[in-house]
């Protein structure tokens, strides 16, 4: 067994800082032997680093030729992750990559290909997937526990104000300068957790999440972004379980996430910052603790399948792929995403927050009632697009 786990860190500024947060908590700053960024400076961090005679490289290439790493760790922009997730492994190096797992599914399949050529492993950032309250109720629905999964849903109500939508030159954008997938929303950053969520509990195996089969999709936004800040869908899977999920930025006041599972015997419910709890038809119940709680956690995982010398991770590639289907899906599907009416449409100047009159009350009406705004007849909504997702979309059994 490895004493130790040589890190590389892509991406110091922004959630790379939580990461160093963690490391630094664990008392593994240490084992940082170098950081990527081409504007390491932006960090909170920048000068303990300097302190400590951890070097910054502008690229993983240069850091590959003077170094090595156990462990790379990609929290940079959603389009770089497959390139930079590629290169860690051809170096020697497993990955912790940051979700989404990468812009586009060709990326994915040429990120899946190099981990079976390397037999490095290749382990996503949805932190629910690697908390133990989630293993565990992955492992009762696998078993049996709860009989067959019915229906599911979740809510995400999180206020996002114009410096969120300004804080890079990728926020927001479809496509990077080249034409390379980015697709960022809120359905594939802030909120992605809670759609994969759904998907990965109702999986067949631990590593894999369930398959789609069909969406519909409604799309919306308030602010001035390529994408959307507001998502309604309706996702069926290949079990016939139907899950929907409900997200927004356009909001003015937090809410979520919440998340409900409903089966034969048993609805499993969670609101933000309580317990993931199971209630039976009988009454009893069983509680699984919070996964909110659990953000680090990934970390904590992969280090130790790098000290035990082992490949077997929790959330692997095969796990993002339903969740990266359904995004490319929509995006393929849907080009113009159409803006609220503007009589609706509020600004606060004070938190420089756009959002929508009464979207809040319109969300939760929909989340009670397992239904889209528009299968509610709320005034603003349009109909959706209805999406078929091709049997061939996933490249493993």
């Amino acid at each position: 067994m490895k004493q130790t786990c040589d890190i590389v860190l892509v991406g110091i500024a922004g959630y790379g800082e939580i990461y160093l947060q963690a490391l630094e908590e664990r008392g593994y700053l240490a084992w940082v032997k170098g950081v990527v960024d081409i504007q390491p400076e932006r960090s909170t961090y920048f000068s303990k680093l300097e302190a400590l005679g951890i070097p910054c490289y502008l690229s993983l290439d240069e850091f590959y030729k003077q170094a090595s790493a156990d462990l790379a760790i990609i929290s940079s922009p959603i389009h770089l992750h497959a390139r930079q997730s590629i290169t860690a492994m051809e170096n020697g190096s497993n990955v912790l990559c940051e979700k989404p797992i990468a812009g586009s599914l060709e990326e994915a399949n040429q990120m899946r290909e190099t981990r079976d050529k390397t037999g490095r492993f290749l382990a996503v950032g949805f932190n629910w997937s690697f908390s133990t309250p989630v293993q565990q109720l992955k492992k009762d629905i696998q078993e049996g526990r709860f009989g067959k999964p019915l229906r599911g849903k979740s809510l995400v109500l999180w206020p996002r104000n114009k410096q969120y939508f300004q804080r890079s030159n990728w926020a927001g954008k479809r496509l990077g300068p080249n034409g390379e997938a980015i697709y960022d929303s809120i359905a594939n950053n802030a909120a992605s957790h809670f759609l994969h969520h759904l998907l990965y509990v109702l999986g067949d195996t631990t590593e894999q999440s369930a398959k789609i089969e069909s969406l519909k999709v409604e799309l919306y936004k308030a602010n001035p972004i390529e994408t959307f800040d507001t998502c309604a869908l309706r996702a069926n899977t290949e079990q016939s379980v139907e899950l929907v999920y409900l997200v927004s930025h356009a909001v003015d006041s937090t809410i979520g996430p919440n998340v409900t599972l409903e089966c034969e015997h048993a609805t499993i419910t969670y609101e933000a910052g309580g317990n993931m709890q199971a209630v039976f038809k009988d009454g009893a119940t069983k509680s699984y603790g919070d996964p909110e709680a659990a953000h680090s956690q990934k970390l904590d995982v992969c280090i130790q399948a790098v000290l035990n010398e082992e490949t077997s991770i929790p959330c692997s590639i095969e796990a993002a792929y339903s969740h990266l289907i359904s995004i490319e899906y929509i995006h393929r599907s849907i080009s113009k995403v159409p803006h609220f009416p503007a009589s609706i449409i509020k600004q606060d100047a004070h938190t420089q927050q756009t959002y929508v009159h009464q979207l809040e009350e319109n969300f939760l009406s929909c989340y009670d009632a397992y239904k889209l705004p528009s299968e509610m007849n709320i005034l603003w909504s349009q109909q959706p697009t209805t999406i078929q997702i091709p049997e061939n979309s996933y490249p493993y059994e």
